[in-house]
């Protein structure tokens, strides 16, 4: 409990994470020590990008966001509201010249509308759901935490979980758990979450009253940046898993319903 309980506290990078975290600048806690595709999929203040004309990890973009710096907000959208940036959707073969209003040359990409990985996990969550727990429910599952450099599910769960949750993933309801924040990981910022959430039937749980919270971009140094703030507090209830039917529509053909809530 002390790592989380101290998540938003400042630590100053050492070299351990020098291909992350910027050596010797101060960044919260809750930055260190995470998985690599954490690294992948976001950006923060003081992290290491990678590529976007730098090719050499040992001379990378450091992201400084803090007010009044390069990547801090500037005017009325040119911001990130909550101080995370989503460095998966930027292709690391761009350009960007260095320099005050230096060009930035984008390099077109083909959009993988279906990866690999979504496929298996995919057919995890399929067999999960139809079988139960099995080590063909795993086997997929696992080369996807394999790519990402961590231990398969068994032996995670067994080595690191509290003793109350190392049986997790021997259960359907525990690996379904697993499964689903495993897709919720992977496949982050690549448009899944928002019909995920919807189609598991999780969004009054996860989105009802539950802020999105963020730092304090409005600020220019460490402490006060990172003081959390509510960007905003989302309503959910269960009307809002159907869209309402227009009423036009509704008055064109009197044999149809409006959905429940609307």
């Amino acid at each position: 409990m002390g790592k989380y309980t101290n998540r938003y506290r400042l630590k100053t990078a050492t070299s351990e994470y020098k291909y992350n975290i910027k050596e010797g600048e101060q960044t919260a806690t809750l930055n260190f020590d995470r998985e690599v595709r954490f690294y992948a999929n976001l950006s923060f203040d003081r992290n290491l990008w990678y590529g976007i004309g730098k090719y050499d990890m040992e001379d990378q973009w450091v992201i400084r966001a803090r007010v009044g710096e390069p990547a801090g907000k500037r005017g009325m959208s040119l911001y990130s509201a909550t101080g995370y940036f989503c460095k998966k959707l930027a292709n690391y073969q761009n350009n960007l010249l260095e320099g005050n209003a230096a060009g930035y040359i984008i390099v077109d990409y083909p959009w993988p509308v279906i990866r690999l990985a979504d496929l298996y996990l995919l057919y995890s969550e399929t067999l999960n759901e139809a079988y139960g727990p099995s080590s063909e429910v795993y086997k997929w599952i696992d080369l996807v935490r394999e790519r990402a450099g961590l231990e398969d599910v068994q032996n995670s769960w067994k080595k690191y979980a509290i003793p109350s949750r190392k049986s997790k993933p021997d259960t359907q309801d525990g690996l379904r758990e697993i499964i689903q924040r495993e897709r919720l990981i992977e496949l982050a910022n690549e448009g899944h979450r928002y019909w995920e959430i919807r189609r598991w039937k999780k969004a009054k749980e996860m989105w009802h009253n539950r802020p999105i919270l963020g730092w304090d971009i409005e600020q220019s140094e460490a402490e006060p940046y990172y003081r959390v703030k509510t960007i905003f507090t989302p309503q959910f209830t269960t009307k809002n898993y159907f869209w309402p039917i227009k009423e036009y529509d509704l008055s064109v053909n009197p044999n149809l319903d409006q959905n429940p809530g609307w």
